[in-house]
């Protein structure tokens, strides 16, 4: 039986890495995003069977109910047993910095936190009755090693992280055995190849940004999507954070 996953921020960077990733393991992937051309960029490279592009901001209740609405009828129409076998919550705003915490207003802090934590939940919520019915089931939240560690001025970005982060390891306790939940903290990941064709940037980093890390190099969204693949087979792993960054938050810093 053909795997299926939904998504969210599939559009580009890492959500597209961990997309096309699943896609070229033999899954069927729908496709949350915001971005409408980043969508269709990505569809058109595959099969209507394959992957589905749905136009969706995660933090809007009724737009997440009409884009599993949309997956059922996507099921149906290529014969697809009902169900679900994975769902990424990978959405959210990309910056991290929101400015000194004395101007940051309540409507900027509301962006952050719906952004990554609430449309987490919405399609958590809306997930979990069709991840019960798929044996061997899963949620992975991409979190970051922001909710670990922190650069002045990224309050709203580390909190969203840091409740995906208690999100997780609450919903592996309320879903097991049935559904497993883990999360995956990203380091330094460069996604400027893995943006839509306009938007697209060739990295340029310098010796010292990829000396810093222990692994020897700075991170591509492929190595997340390594450990969403590892994820996603591991029966016997629940309720953990996995720290993909090179080695960087292992690491004692010195002035």
């Amino acid at each position: 039986m053909r795997k299926t996953a939904v998504v969210t921020g599939g559009g580009q960077g890492i959500g597209r890495a961990i997309a096309t990733d699943l896609v070229g393991c033999g899954w069927s992937v729908a496709c949350l995003d915001r971005d409408a051309e980043a969508l269709a960029e990505l569809a058109s490279a595959y099969s209507p069977d394959t992957l589905l592009a749905l136009t969706c901001n995660v933090a809007d209740e009724a737009q997440v109910r009409r884009a599993f609405t949309r997956y059922d009828a996507w099921l149906r129409r290529h014969a697809i047993k009902p169900g679900l076998d994975l769902l990424v919550n990978n959405a959210g705003i990309a910056d991290p910095h929101s400015g000194p915490v004395e101007k940051l207003s309540l409507r900027n802090w509301q962006r952050w936190i719906d952004s990554h934590l609430t449309g987490a939940f919405l399609c958590t919520r809306s997930a979990v009755p069709r991840l019960r019915k798929r044996a061997g089931s899963s949620i992975i939240n991409i979190a970051s090693t922001r909710a670990l560690q922190s650069e002045p001025d990224t309050e709203a970005y580390s909190a969203a992280k840091g409740g995906l982060v208690a999100f997780t390891h609450a919903l592996a306790i309320s879903l097991g055995p049935r559904v497993r939940c883990n999360a995956i903290a990203p380091g330094w990941v460069e996604t400027g190849p893995y943006q839509k064709r306009s938007a697209r940037t060739r990295p340029s980093h310098r010796h010292v940004d990829h000396a810093q890390h222990p692994a020897g190099r700075v991170g591509v969204p492929d190595d997340v999507a390594d450990a969403v693949l590892y994820l996603a087979d591991a029966g016997f792993v629940t309720g953990q954070v996995l720290v993909v960054d090179g080695g960087m938050t292992r690491r004692m810093i010195y002035a």
